[in-house]
């Protein structure tokens, strides 16, 4: 529990949390306005811990000293060997879309233990950032700068010591690494420039910029594929973007009629699964039909629907759900939601470890 001092000048917003023992497969899904990470049991589908980074993120009040504080943390990702989980904590509520950026508010950078649940790292970036995704060789983690004067910072991802400024795009949000590197071929880092309706294009080796490619209105975030693609999902141009990675081209755009949270592509059944943000509430499921992604199918999940995991057998998908404060488990093959799991106050980044 936090403990509060009488006076508003509070070094930050101070817990204690326990040292756990999660040595089971889970989905570890980031609560925003909970200021908090529920741990979900993948062979149960409950709630078994909860990490807490302090008070909720909307208990936070004028004249606080914010020196350390952790205030809506976003998204989340695993470290390529599993040991470490990387969370973007931006400092400002982001579930009602990212028009609104605060300029001079800084971000964070929080490094978290996945197996005890205690935060070894809690970096203050210049700016508030999006998310913070490691690189492929796990030595790096990448995080964003969103403001008009775009930026990327590279840090060492064992001393935080910071290695690269990439100059991008304005007001960059996620930055995430594309899933078909390896052999001769580079591997790159995407970053979704929401003010300049572009995506940039960083080689990982030497942080060049390769490309920097026109998309549709807004977009957030370049989600990988295992097709060799990255989707991006353009917030107010309603759309998503498939770019093929080898080509460093848009190779189609699907028109969505709604605003998408999140694209996930389903490898075994080579489907595209898009949440409805706002005040959606389902996952709309396309499947290609004459070389084109063509809505086939919807699941009901919950309110504000954003962020999508599979699981590695890819048979179920995870959905968190902004609105409703629950993750809704559902049946890849059936299109059917299995369950509701009541978690934290405003979920939105989630992932898998096994």
């Amino acid at each position: 529990m936090l403990a509060l001092s009488g006076c508003m000048n509070m070094e930050h917003n101070k817990t204690t949390q326990p040292v756990l023992n999660i040595s089971y497969p889970a989905a570890y899904v980031v609560n925003a306005e909970g200021n908090s990470i529920s741990v979900i049991d993948l062979a149960t589908n409950q709630v078994k811990e909860t990490i807490t980074f302090g008070e909720a993120s909307s208990s936070t009040m004028p004249g606080m000293n914010m020196a350390n504080m952790v205030m809506w943390p976003h998204h989340i990702y695993l470290s390529p060997d599993g040991n470490k989980l990387g969370v973007g904590v931006p400092g400002m509520d982001l579930s009602a879309g990212h028009t609104g950026v605060k300029a001079g508010m800084n971000g964070r950078v929080l490094v978290v233990d996945p197996k005890t649940g205690q935060t070894t790292t809690n970096q203050k970036t210049p700016i508030m950032n999006h998310n913070a995704v490691f690189s492929p060789d796990g030595s790096e983690i990448w995080t964003s700068q969103m403001d008009q004067s775009g930026k990327v910072l590279v840090y060492n991802a064992t001393t935080m010591a910071l290695k690269n400024t990439v100059a991008v795009g304005m007001e960059p949000a996620e930055v995430t690494m594309s899933s078909n590197g390896g052999g001769n071929r580079p591997q790159y880092a995407f970053v979704a420039n929401g003010m300049s309706n572009t995506v940039t294009v960083i080689k990982v080796a030497d942080k060049s910029v390769v490309k920097t490619i026109a998309v549709g209105e807004d977009p957030v975030g370049a989600w990988p594929g295992a097709d060799g693609k990255m989707y991006a999902d353009n917030e107010k141009g309603q759309s998503i973007s498939v770019i093929d990675v080898a080509t460093l081209s848009v190779a189609e755009t699907v028109k969505l009629g709604f605003t998408p949270g999140y694209a996930a592509y389903n490898q075994l059944r080579n489907e595209l699964w898009v949440s409805q943000a706002g005040t959606g509430n389902k996952v709309v499921i396309f499947e290609r039909m004459n070389g084109a992604w063509m809505k086939m199918g919807e699941v009901v999940t919950g309110l504000d629907a954003h962020a999508i995991a599979f699981t590695k057998d890819g048979l179920r998908a995870y959905v968190t759900n902004q609105g409703a404060a629950t993750v809704s488990v559902v049946d890849v093959v059936k299109r059917t939601k299995v369950i509701d799991i009541m978690v934290g106050k405003k979920p939105n980044g989630i992932v898998l470890k096994y």
